[in-house]
Formats: C-alpha cells, sequence, structure tokens
C-alpha cells in the first residue's frame, strides 16, 4: 500500500480537513456517529471507507464530495 493508495490519500484527506476543524478524532467521531478507532483506521489508510461513511464524514464536514476530492493529495 504506496502512497498513492485512494485509501491513504482519502485518510490524509479526512485528517487534513479534521486538523482545519480543530476536531479531535474522538469529538468528530462522536458528532457524525462513528467510532474513534474506526475513523483513526480510515485516517491511516488501514481501512476501506464505505460510501455510506464517506457520506456521513463529508455531511459532518458541511462540504460536498467534489469538495472532498478537490485537493492535491489525491492522485487521479
Amino acid at each position: 500500500m504506496g502512497d498513492n493508495d485512494i485509501r491513504i490519500q482519502a485518510g490524509l484527506r479526512i485528517k487534513e480537513l479534521r486538523d482545519q476543524a480543530g476536531m479531535s478524532q474522538e469529538r468528530f467521531a462522536w458528532s457524525i456517529g462513528m467510532a474513534r478507532s474506526y475513523l483513526a483506521e480510515v485516517e491511516t489508510g488501514k481501512r476501506n471507507i464505505s460510501l455510506v461513511n464517506l457520506e456521513k464524514i463529508v455531511t459532518g464536514f458541511d462540504i460536498t464530495l467534489e469538495e472532498f476530492f478537490h485537493s492535491d493529495l489525491f492522485q487521479f
């Protein structure tokens, strides 16, 4: 699993957005109804996130999927 793995890229993007929002993993996970341990594994690329959970995350950041993927972190 290299840096160009979509799981790593998505995890880095989630962490970036969470840091920008000034939220801990625990606080953000709680706010979207997700286990902190699951969110931690998503952020490190250890989990293949489902579309349902990705929707929870982008909704929690109050952004669209387009805004989520509009980042230099993604190498498409």
